[in-house]
């Protein structure tokens, strides 16, 4: 698909509505099946997000769809009653998974347009309308911002550069990459292969591939050596996560990735549209553990010998002094100033000199 002249990985439109249901692309299974999740209910949502088959932005997106399924599921209740319903909803969804705050940060906006705002009152007719509504409006400003961030991670990025990602950095990566196309500049990539669920294998070399790119793939433990090697020569990972102290909360391995780009002076980039202003610091991050047995396991084939016990920590945290520089929606900026983000005069600290590491 492509809008306006660019090319839209079927990645980025994978929560759709469908009649009364809203369906998500299955993305443990994805590319090598293009199968649609169909959920009836907000439960349902909510369901799909713990299991996995939505991750980074595109529990956004579904969480804005459990919240429109939450207001129709209230629309026959009266005032006050539908108000709470909503609200119920939101505490599940935000409740699947706590590090990644796109979910928190979509379902209190929502709230705060509708049940938590001018329409507490309001009867379950009303209700839904404006939650529809509240909803569509939060996806938009997100793509807005997404393109926003796209064009001042481009500018970092020099002509010619190869790109080492980690995990899959979903708009992100897809708003740099067609910012990085408007300016002339011609890129390549690296991937990881991100287990245990493979998604720089299999999401981010996919969307890569529909972009048409053709990237290389690398396990997770090569990083080291690619770098040692002259494979790539820019780091550049999404971030779940950055606190106001500047640090990056990103998939596991994401440490690893930014060591190895210190040892061998490569640049890391972190890209997030905002740090949390709820997480002053690292101590405020809820780091999400999940069954070890997931680590047992790849792509429903057991991979470890019986008696083994996993450990599974989805995400890690990256220190200030390991990112060369955070980028968000409104500029580029070095991790102990991120919280500048916020100052409606300051000047973001832009970077076009040199590549090592802050």
């Amino acid at each position: 698909m492509s809008t306006a002249g660019r090319t839209v990985p079927l990645l980025a439109r994978s929560v759709r509505f469908a009649g009364d249901a809203v369906e998500i692309l299955d993305r443990r299974v994805y590319p090598f099946e293009v199968r649609w999740v169909r959920c009836a209910t907000t439960e349902d949502v909510a369901v799909a997000i713990e299991r996995m088959v939505t991750q980074s932005s595109g529990t956004l997106f579904a969480a804005t769809a459990g919240m429109t399924l939450a207001g129709r599921e209230a629309r026959h209740a009266g005032p006050g009653e539908a108000a709470e319903l909503l609200r119920a909803a939101g505490r599940r969804l935000i409740a699947t998974r706590p590090t990644n705050n796109h979910i928190r940060d979509a379902v209190h906006a929502i709230l705060a347009a509708t049940a938590d705002g001018p329409l507490a009152d309001a009867p379950g007719e009303r209700l839904a309308e404006a939650v529809a509504a509240a909803a569509a409006e939060h996806e938009a400003a997100y793509h807005a911002r997404s393109d926003a961030l796209g064009r001042n991670a481009a500018e970092l990025i020099p002509d010619g550069a190869r790109v080492l990602t980690h995990c899959w950095a979903d708009a992100y990566l897809i708003a740099t990459v067609h910012a990085a196309e408007e300016a002339g500049k011609k890129l390549s990539f690296v991937c990881t292969e991100t287990r245990p669920y493979l998604q720089g294998a299999r999401l981010t070399s996919a969307a890569l591939v529909e972009l048409g790119y053709r990237p290389t793939l690398i396990t997770d433990g090569m990083v080291a050596a690619a770098f040692a090697d002259g494979l790539a020569d820019v780091a550049l990972v999404a971030a779940d996560r950055v606190t106001m102290d500047g640090h990056v909360v990103n998939k596991v391995g994401t440490l690893g990735v930014a060591l190895a780009a210190r040892e061998f002076g490569v640049p890391f980039y972190a890209l997030v549209q905002a740090p949390d202003p709820l997480a002053p610091r690292l101590s405020d991050v809820v780091i999400e553990h999940r069954d070890g047995d997931e680590v047992l396991h790849v792509l429903g084939t057991r991979t470890a010998a019986e008696g083994t016990t996993g450990y599974y920590p989805a995400f890690d945290a990256t220190p200030p002094h390991l990112v060369t520089r955070i980028v968000t929606e409104r500029g580029v900026y070095q991790p102990d100033q991120v919280a500048r983000h916020f100052a409606e005069t300051a000047e973001p600290t832009q970077t076009n000199d040199s590549q090592e590491p802050a």
